[in-house]
């Protein structure tokens, strides 16, 4: 079996579903021409789907879904749906439930994407997970941005053809692994089943180091990739320079997809620096950065703004792959699926909080001072990693 062509299909895979997780939120300026009250649909929107992958992540993860079927088969089953339930945006584009109701089953259904898209590459490829992760992620960091991509390129038609670009791509992501990736050689199935067996490898210290320490980088990720656009713009207007959407919309797409690069550096050192290391070093990086924010926000011209946003960009989602691998690791074989999915669940209920504490926020401060609130989890995951004494200068990987 060529490794090299297993670990592209994943990666295809995992770009094309995911596209539709963001598909909504590049199209909400359009989207909420429709109601007289566009600001509780443009929170609203990204939350119901952030409150669908967590509910779904809790499902499968208390059921052990991935753990005793197929993975390629719930990877392709939850693709086909996530499609399917994308289309709610353009069948009744005026009925706020019903767009709330589908974006919330696209998380659902999402749940069968991504975090069983890591639990695939575990159980092909785990003396070289780090690495492999870090092209997983860095091709959801790309998903994730490709609606803002395709919004750009196709600036001139109808936003509803960007859904169904996304939900093309989602189908078409299920089938890649459906036909072309099979169940891993290191998969092991969990045959005896507990319904509270997913909470097993919380018993684990460095489970929980890890996991503690992706749970602070997930505090600042979504939310600096939900308010990019709104910084942007922000900048903009403070400075008194002229934009559009279509500016915003590919300035958002560079700053979003760098993150690809970021993941895919992060894997390559790791095997030097150690995994460990290298999720702290780049998890220490983008909270800095939240602090670097306001100069570059009030003081720096055009070029150095998006400079620095870009460098943020890039160094805001390094540390997940590893942080992931290091869950992975410290994870028990037959109960990986359910490991790596929990986590998630509990890093995506922090970014809703994370979301609406912003939101919140921006009502009685300026932004500028409002992004200081992302470093938060950061500082928090860095002091459980010293408390635990897993901040090393150099640790070698697993």
């Amino acid at each position: 079996m060529d490794m090299n062509r297993i670990l592209f299909f994943i990666i295809t895979a995992q770009f094309f579903s995911t596209s539709v997780w963001f598909a909504s939120s590049a199209i909400l300026p359009e989207l909420a021409n429709n109601f007289s009250n566009p600001k509780n649909l443009i929170s609203s929107i990204p939350t119901a789907t952030q409150f669908g992958f967590i509910l779904g992540t809790l499902v499968f993860s208390i059921f052990a879904i991935v753990d005793r079927f197929s993975p390629s088969r719930v990877f392709f089953f939850s693709a086909f749906l996530a499609s399917i339930f994308n289309l709610t945006l353009i069948i009744q584009e005026q009925d706020f439930l019903f767009l709330i109701a589908g974006r919330f089953m696209v998380g659902f259904f999402l749940a069968g994407v991504y975090p069983v898209g890591m639990k695939i590459a575990s159980d092909h490829f785990s003396d070289s997970l780090g690495k492999s992760l870090g092209y997983l992620v860095g091709a959801l960091v790309l998903g994730t941005a490709l609606p803002h991509c395709i919004k750009f390129v196709q600036n001139e038609l109808s936003y509803q053809y960007l859904v169904y670009a996304t939900s093309l791509l989602a189908l078409i992501g299920g089938f890649i692994i459906l036909l072309f990736v099979p169940d891993g050689i290191h998969r092991k199935k969990l045959h005896v089943f507990e319904i509270q067996s997913f909470l097993a490898s919380f018993e684990s210290k460095k489970f929980r180091s890890a996991a503690w320490g992706y749970f602070g980088h997930m505090w600042e990720l979504y939310t600096f990739w939900t308010f990019v656009p709104l910084f942007l713009e922000s900048y903009f207007t403070l400075h008194k320079i002229h934009s559009s959407y279509t500016l915003l919309s590919l300035f958002s797409f560079l700053v979003i997809s760098i993150g690809s690069l970021g993941c895919v550096f992060a894997g390559s050192i790791s095997n030097r620096l150690g995994i460990k290391f290298t999720a702290n070093l780049f998890l220490a990086i983008s909270g800095f950065c939240c602090f670097l924010f306001p100069i570059f926000y009030f003081n720096a011209n055009f070029v150095l703004f998006i400079g620095f946003l870009l460098f943020w960009g890039f160094a805001v989602v390094a540390d997940s792959p590893m942080f992931s691998t290091s869950v992975a690791h410290s994870s028990p074989e037959d109960k990986r699926g359910s490991s790596l999915t929990i986590i998630n669940c509990i890093g995506f209920a922090i970014t809703i909080l994370s979301i609406k504490f912003f939101s919140f926020s921006l009502e009685y401060y300026d932004l500028g001072y409002v992004v200081l609130i992302l470093s938060i989890g950061p500082i928090i995951g860095l002091l459980y990693q010293f408390k635990n004494s897993q901040f090393k200068i150099i640790s070698k990987s697993r």
